[in-house]
């Protein structure tokens, strides 16, 4: 049995859970990735905050992800050669995957 939520009861779960896991920016960056990506696999997907917090991260520049990946990565296409880059509109901040 699955329910379909909006935005609003996404991003009340991730407070509820994980409040300071990310920006509401990122909350709603990540969101349109992951309908994006509902889309693209014609399949619904199933919230799982801790999964979500464990799989995705968001940075507020590059050097704080240089600080953690390496400053091997010098722009966002290369973290892309790597893994999915979530760009957060307006900001220098950003969401990755895991990798």
């Amino acid at each position: 049995m699955k329910k379909t939520i909006g935005y609003y009861e996404f991003r009340d779960e991730f407070m509820e859970v994980r409040p300071n896991n990310f920006s509401y920016e990122g909350l709603q960056a990540l969101w349109d990735y992951l309908e994006m990506l509902e889309n693209d696999l014609g399949e619904e997907l199933e919230l799982d905050v801790i999964a979500l917090c464990c799989d995705f991260t968001e940075y507020v520049n590059i050097e704080e992800f240089q600080g953690e990946y390496g400053e091997e990565y010098e722009s966002l296409e290369d973290i892309e050669e790597h893994t999915t880059v979530i760009p957060i509109e307006g900001t220098e901040r950003f969401i990755i995957q895991a990798f």
